[in-house]
């Protein structure tokens, strides 16, 4: 059993995350050594009980992985661990990132240049030209499109960018060897010749209502912000913009009719702080100057990310570097922000080429 094979029936073994995993990984070294390991070896890592030590030893042997890779293969899945060079260096900063992300498509360098567009699955023809129109401006100026490729606003989004020859990337609720809705079957084609479909779930998962609200975390990690077009108060949208909020990423959100229910999410997000958007300029103010005039019609290339814009987090953060390596549980102290909050924005500073982290986990200014 190769390592990669391991870790993907770790990764298809009820209980065990990225947490966990790095638990298991300090005490026995490999992902081969957590599966050869005894029940009561298990046991004796702190956090590791016996229902989950039960389901290494018994359950991870019932997963055909063999069929898993396969599967893959056929559909043009790449598997990546978290371990790559090729996973996404901006996902990795999340609190939670996946053990293993399966892309279907390519991610490239300059799509950590991302805005996630997200809204609700029932919602206006102005909620669905908005989401258009605002991704097809963005991507034309360099930014990846991020969202869930669900029904309404987020496919609205995808074809906005696909339209102006830009880049998405779609995160899903499912396996990608079950594409949901059906109805996007097409959609999903023309985002792997534009992007990437990307899950942390295995080939086989069905969408399930459960997997959403994980997934969400995904479409905030992968992005410089969230802009919510349509939202009730109960729409998942709402999860991914407090996703955002927890990651250090900007929130925007744009204003509807008073006396519409999808408009009443997005006034929440806005009353409680989200960037209120009525122009492509005002997300571009908050990220920086990223292409040239909207009017010019032409796509551009993303400017040099050091011009991007700092928010207060940002400069908080940058105010504290200098040439002398600070380490990042010292910045966590002084500033007292959540760790998953300095660990995001350390990472911006890094793409913004305003930071340097050396070895240690320690931050010196780029």
């Amino acid at each position: 059993m190769t390592e990669l094979e391991a870790l993907l029936r770790l990764n298809m073994t009820r209980g065990i995350g990225i947490r966990t995993y790095k638990t298991l990984l300090e005490r026995f070294g490999s992902s081969e050594a957590i599966l050869d390991a005894s029940r009561t070896e298990l046991e004796a890592v702190p956090g590791i009980g016996p229902k989950l030590a039960k389901a290494v030893v018994e359950e991870s042997r019932t997963i055909d992985i063999e069929a898993e890779i396969e599967l893959a293969g056929q559909k043009g899945v790449q598997i990546l661990p978290y371990t790559s060079e090729h996973y996404p260096k901006h996902l990795k900063a999340i609190y939670d990132p996946p053990l293993v992300l399966y892309v279907r498509g390519s991610i490239l360098e300059t799509d950590i240049l991302a805005l996630a567009i997200v809204g609700a699955r029932r919602c206006t023809y102005y909620g669905l030209s908005q989401a258009e129109r605002f991704a097809r401006l963005l991507a034309q100026k360099g930014l990846c499109i991020i969202s869930g490729m669900a029904r309404g606003i987020d496919a609205a989004a995808h074809r906005g960018a696909i339209g102006s020859k830009g880049r998405t990337i779609a995160v899903l609720g499912c396996g990608l060897g079950v594409i949901y809705p059906r109805e996007n079957i097409e959609l999903a084609e023309q985002i792997v010749q534009h992007g990437a479909l990307v899950s942390e779930f295995s080939m086989k998962t069905p969408p399930d209502f459960r997997n959403f609200p994980p997934r969400n975390r995904l479409i905030s990690g992968l992005s410089l912000g969230v802009l919510v077009v349509e939202s009730s108060l109960k729409s998942g949208s709402l999860i991914t913009a407090q996703w955002a909020l927890e990651q250090g990423k900007e929130v925007f959100a744009i204003p509807g009719a008073i006396d519409n229910i999808y408009s009443r999410g997005t006034h929440k997000l806005i009353k409680e702080g989200a960037k209120l958007v009525e122009d492509v300029s005002d997300i571009l103010q908050e990220l920086g100057p990223l292409a040239e005039t909207l009017s010019d019609g032409e796509t551009s290339l993303a400017n040099d990310p050091r011009n991007l814009a700092l928010n207060s987090q940002e400069k908080k953060i940058f105010s504290l570097l200098s040439s002398s390596p600070k380490d990042i549980d010292e910045i966590i102290h002084i500033t007292q922000l959540p760790t998953s909050v300095v660990t995001s924005t350390l990472l911006i500073l890094e793409i913004k080429k305003l930071a340097k982290q050396l070895s240690g986990k320690r931050f010196v200014r780029a």
